[in-house]
């Protein structure tokens, strides 16, 4: 990529942050979904798989994991940006999950309940030839105020 094109780039994401970059469909966090989850993770705590215990514990219902929260955040976006017109960046030829410099679950997710995710673009800087950029991501349930995840999520723009 030429330094033209990566400059170029940069003042293009330079002057979206602070905007918001997608917010998802709502998702369904089933029953089934946490169970499986709790298999591949082989984390079996009984707030998450055992219903009758957890509809009795200090949240009424059974939850989701917070790294099943997390880890469904990054596919909602994505999902989003397939079904919208997004915005296209001569050159760049992938996009790449580079980590969190944050993440926080403020509230748990109950089972059967819907998350959707926003995202706010909040930083944009130049990692060799490569763009590197921070959203905000804010994972919310229908109907509830209270976040139930909020997450600096780190990419990386390949050219």
């Amino acid at each position: 990529m030429s330094d033209a094109n990566l400059k170029n780039a940069l003042e293009i994401m330079t002057s979206r942050i602070g905007e918001q970059t997608s917010q998802s469909e709502w998702f369904e966090i089933t029953q089934e979904r946490i169970n499986e989850f709790a298999e591949v993770t082989m984390d079996h705590q009984w707030i998450h798989v055992d219903v009758e215990r957890a509809n009795q514990g200090p949240f009424g219902v059974p939850i989701a994991h917070g790294h099943l929260t997390l880890s469904i955040m990054g596919h909602l976006p994505r999902a989003a940006a397939a079904a919208n017109e997004a915005v296209r960046i001569e050159g760049q030829k992938l996009g790449i999950n580079y980590g969190f410099d944050k993440v926080r679950f403020p509230s748990p997710v109950p089972a059967g309940s819907r998350i959707r995710t926003t995202s706010t673009l909040k930083r944009v800087e130049i990692k060799g030839s490569m763009i590197e950029t921070m959203n905000e991501v804010v994972v919310e349930v229908e109907g509830q105020v209270k976040p139930v995840c909020v997450a600096e999520s780190l990419g990386r723009m390949v050219f």
